[in-house]
Order: C-alpha cells, then structure tokens, then sequence
C-alpha cells in the first residue's frame, strides 16, 4: 500500500491537513474553559456544581445538535457546512467574554456548542469522501492527535494569557482564530476530489479504486429525502457504536473539564504547575490518536479482516485506560497520579481511530449522519460527565469519579468485542465489505 499511496499524489493530504488545523481550534475552545474555570469560579463565587453545570451547557447543544449537523454535511456538503458552523462557533467563543453570570455563561456556552456540533461529522464526510478505505483510521487518528495537541497546548498558552491580560482574552484569540479558519477552508477547499482540477488521475483511483475495466469508481452520493431513518435507529448495531462511544465520551470529559480544578483542589497544585502538569496527559493523547490510527490501519493491510483490526485497538485501548485511571485515582502521590493520568488518556485515545473509522464503513453515502448520531450519543456522556464528577466530588471524593469512570471502561469494551460490527451497515440490511 505504501509504494502505491506515494506514487497516486498527495492533494488529500493537504485536505487531512486542515481538517486537522480546524480540530486542533475545537479544542483549545473546549479545554480554555477547563483551564479559566478556577479564575472564573474565584471571581464569580461558583461552587463545584454550578461549574459542572457550565461545562456541561456546550455539550448538551454538542450532543443534541450532532444529527443535523451531519445531515447539513450530508445534504449540503462540507465545503459550505464547515465554513458557517467554524464561523459561528468562533464568533459565539468570543461573545464567552462577556458573561456576566451563571447564567450567562451557561446560556453562551450552550450557543456556542450548537455551532460546534457538526463540526466533527461533516469532516468525517469530507474524509470518507477524499480518502481510501484504507487510510481511514490513519486520518482519523492524525486529525484527532490534532485536537488532543490543541488541548495539550491549550493549559500553558491559557495560563500565560490570563497572566498577561486575564482570562477574557482567552475567548477573543480563539474566537479570531476559528474565524480565519473559515476563511482559509472555504477558499481552499472542495467537496471532493472530483471537484478539484489539482487532483490527478492517479490519486482520483488511488481513492475511488478501479472496477474490472479500469474505470474510476464513482463517490457514494446521497440524498436527504432518502435517508433512511427507521432503518438506521431499528439497527442493532448502530446502538452498540453509541453506546461504545458514550463510554469514551464520558472518560474523555474527565480530562476536558475538571482535570485544571481536581490538580489544584486536590492534588495542591499552583496553577503554574497546572499549566505544565495539566497538558501532559493530553500531549499523552496526542500519540495516542496516531498510534490508534496507526495500528488499526496496519492491521486491516495485514490481516484483511476489519472485525479485528477495529476491534482489537479499541478493546486494548479501553481495557489500558481502565488499568490506568483507578490507581491514578488511589494513588497519594501527585505526581504518580499526574503519571497514571498520562497513561490512562494515551490508551483511551487509542479507540479514536478504530471508533471513526466505523461510520465511513458502515454508513455509506450517509457517513455524516451516521457520525452525527455516534457522538450524539458520546456527547450525552459528555454532558453528564462534568456534573457527575461535580455531584460525586461535592457529596463524595475525589477517587469516586474515576472509578466510575473504569467501570464504563470495561463495558465499553465488552460492546465492542461481543456487539459492535465494524462491517455491518446500519443504513442497509446486508454487510458492508468494500466502500
């Protein structure tokens, strides 16, 4: 596959490339607000239940607002689609500086998640579209690394600005930044390669693949008046890909939300020490989306078979998250919880590209929707998740979350080794082999 990826061209890779840029934007939004939320607790009197609230605001609308925001970039292709969400988003980040409230904050945040929603699904469509089935894991790997490198960045460069013009300017830059974006994809940007001059014939084939007279297979393209919804909520299989990536979900937030406050609270950490500290285990999630990608991919090359090159990352992925959250959690040390911490989300991100690769295979023409649908779901265990951690450390402890949280673990593995067909079309009723 290597000799033939490098001599069919390189156009897609320019696509991966600000899809990437785009995700890395997504999550500095969402892990400046982890990080401002001690600032903003302190200024405003927020207790630890009105902060879970307010986290959990951007992602109920980020949760509700995943299907019609796959269904746009199904409908309306990617090219436009991304160019008015980032847009929107951007200018709602900004607009987080003039909060004024818990109220206010939750209500913007809430806003601001309706225009974010899309963002991922439509870029799945846009990946199913420009590349190969066999590179899907990869692209998915390396653009969620992206948004892990945004998070990981996110803590110093947050801390630094608030230290230098407090934490307004957090929200403005980002917003400045998902408004640039727009601009560069929109003008950069086709809705597939078909569309762009530049691609060359090779690489056209490389990504359609040939039929047996050499013809360039056609895109799948569908229709949204025909989409098939009843068949795809009586799908077995699609409830085992959402109730997989709740699980995720739900851990993901642990780390998106009160990682900065539960250093600070609990282990005594300065919030100089957060601004270090607080990105290792992200920077950790970094590798681990490409490594996921990496290995997933080789292993369908390898084996042919996609039950088990999808399957088996995610289980390990899951299981080794697992095994790493609860001493983090038992541990008295800080710095070895810090160190576990680190390990739990490099296997936890592992599952990315396995989890993505699912509905550009099973989803067909409607990979977008069916992406929607799959972090719907996901996002409702990000929802829950801060308020949960927030009511368990309120009335509880600071271990009870994380256990929780190894619990899903081990279900969400057991979804994926006896439920979840990563072949299995959740828009037809036969098996999907090739797409």
């Amino acid at each position: 596959m290597n000799g033939e990826a490098k001599r069919s061209g390189t156009k897609r890779w320019y696509v991966l490339f600000l899809i990437s840029l785009m995700y890395l934007i997504t999550y500095l939004d969402r892990v400046n607000m982890s990080t401002a939320a001690p600032v903003i607790s302190k200024e405003f009197g927020f207790d630890k239940i009105t902060m879970g609230a307010i986290f959990s605001a951007f992602v109920w609308s980020y949760a509700l607002f995943q299907i019609p925001g796959g269904w746009l970039g199904d409908r309306f292709g990617p090219r436009r689609v991304l160019t008015a969400l980032v847009a929107y988003w951007a200018i709602m980040t900004a607009v987080v500086a003039a909060a004024t409230g818990k109220l206010s904050f939750a209500s913007i945040r809430f806003l601001s998640g309706i225009g974010e929603a899309g963002a991922f699904p439509t870029a799945t469509r846009s990946m199913q579209l420009w590349f190969p089935r066999q590179e899907r894991g990869l692209v998915q790997g390396v653009s969620h690394s992206a948004s892990r490198l945004g998070a990981a960045i996110a803590p110093p460069l947050a801390v630094a600005i608030i230290a230098a013009f407090g934490w307004r300017f957090v929200f403005y830059i980002c917003g400045a930044l998902g408004v640039l974006w727009s601009v560069l994809w929109y003008f950069n940007y086709r809705n597939s390669p078909e569309e762009q001059p530049s691609v060359s014939r090779a690489e056209l084939a490389y990504i359609r693949g040939v039929d047996e007279q050499g013809n360039i297979k056609p895109p799948q393209i569908g229709h949204a008046s025909t989409m098939p919804w009843g068949t795809l909520f009586r799908s077995p299989n699609m409830w085992a890909i959402m109730c997989a990536y709740f699980t995720y979900v739900y851990c993901l937030w642990i780390f998106l939300s009160w990682l900065p406050s539960y250093l600070i609270e609990y282990r005594h950490f300065t919030l100089l020490k957060v601004g270090i500290f607080a990105s290792l285990p992200l920077w950790a999630g970094v590798v681990g989306d490409t490594v996921g990608g990496l290995a997933t991919d080789w292993l369908l090359v390898k084996t042919g078979r996609t039950k088990l090159a999808r399957r088996l990352v995610a289980i390990v992925g899951m299981l080794g998250c697992a095994a790493f959250i609860v001493p983090a959690a038992l541990t008295d040390n800080a710095y070895t919880a810090v160190f576990c911490l680190t390990g739990a989300l490099f296997f936890l991100e592992c599952t990315i590209g396995p989890s993505w690769s699912v509905p550009m295979h099973v989803g067909g023409a409607y990979s977008g929707t069916v992406a929607g649908v799959m972090n719907m779901a996901g996002n409702i265990g990000g929802a829950l998740s801060p308020i949960v951690f927030g009511v368990l450390v309120q009335y509880g402890s600071w271990q009870a979350p994380f256990i929780v949280a190894a619990a899903l673990l081990v279900f969400g593995a057991a979804v994926w080794a006896f439920w979840l067909d990563p072949e299995e079309s959740v828009i037809e009723r036969r098996p999907v082999r090739a797409s």
